[in-house]
């Protein structure tokens, strides 16, 4: 029997091929699994696409969980290589608290802990179907997923705050330097006749979430075999929302001076949204590009994974 042959027998009697992930085996050998987490999963993603993805916030949640999926498909090779019966302890142990904590965050439409609940639902399918050797190998993509979970609102103000406050004081300070009649109450901006909130002109900074997610994304697939450049890399994410935000706020104040507010608050405010996040986006792309020789000496002084 050839090699080849020997695969295909073995993957018929797995319920596995090494060409792609066999769904159907899937649900036939684990249906109460697969059954189950299809109950759990669309709920939860309806949730999702009504509320939180529909924020700025919240932007990434599909481009995260599509890529996700793809992150755990483009290692299917792997996990057939590795794929081993799970411990069926650990994964009744895993879902036991999964459901109590879903049906928590449904009743009571906490949607980040039903979301939180969902994820760990899925680690224990994997864990169940796969074994720990794949959840092991696929600790990336799991944690790449989490970002799909929405930081609750209060916790994303708490952040956010002082990074809108000095966003303010940057674009009030420029301005003023420029002799526009413009001024600066916590993160309310007044410019001639009119005030600027800040809070919500500068709401861009929530996609701070998103950049991360993003980059995160970006790094680990072209990036991921030189550590200590991801994480410089990653660490620029900050700086350059901040910048982005601070264009963004500046923009909205000149419009609001020189066309009045409705302008500002309107369409253009979204545009700006918008251009703000792809900005900021180019900006780590091009940061990536300026520091080429800075990685290429890392990686020739052996600094990788």
């Amino acid at each position: 029997m050839t090699s080849e042959a020997a695969s295909q027998a073995v993957g018929a009697a797995t319920g596995r091929t090494a060409a792609g992930p066999d769904v159907r085996a899937f649900v036939r050998n684990q249906w109460p699994l697969a059954a189950g987490l299809a109950v759990l999963a669309l709920p939860t993603i309806v949730s999702l696409a009504r509320g939180p993805w529909q924020e700025e916030s919240g932007v990434h949640g599909v481009i995260v969980l599509v890529t996700g999926i793809w992150l755990v498909m483009r290692r299917w090779n792997d996990i057939v290589r590795l794929q081993r019966p799970g411990n069926p302890v650990l994964t009744a142990l895993l879902l036991a608290v999964a459901m109590v904590v879903y049906i928590g965050g449904r009743a009571f439409e906490f949607i980040s802990i039903e979301a939180a609940a969902l994820l760990l639902a899925m680690v224990a399918v994997i864990q169940q179907y796969w074994g720990m050797a794949v959840l092991r190998m696929l600790w990336f993509p799991i944690f790449y997923l989490g970002f799909v979970i929405p930081l609750p609102g209060w916790f994303l103000d708490q952040i956010t705050l002082p990074l809108k406050e000095f966003v303010s004081q940057i674009v009030t300070d420029s301005l003023a330097a420029m002799d526009y009649p413009i001024a600066r109450l916590g993160v309310t901006i007044y410019v001639g006749a009119y005030q600027l909130l800040v809070e919500d002109a500068c709401a861009g900074l929530n996609s701070l979430v998103s950049l991360s997610a993003i980059g995160l994304f970006y790094v680990y697939l072209l990036r991921g075999s030189n550590p200590a450049y991801s994480m410089l890399l990653l660490a620029m994410v900050i700086p350059i929302a901040i910048l982005a935000n601070g264009v963004r706020v500046a923009a909205l104040v000149l419009i609001t001076y020189y066309l009045g507010n409705a302008w500002a608050q309107g369409y253009l405010h979204n545009f700006a949204g918008m251009v703000t996040f792809v900005s900021a986006l180019l900006l780590i792309f091009a940061l990536d590009w300026v520091l080429t020789p800075l990685r290429n000496r890392l990686e020739s002084k052996g600094v990788v994974a």
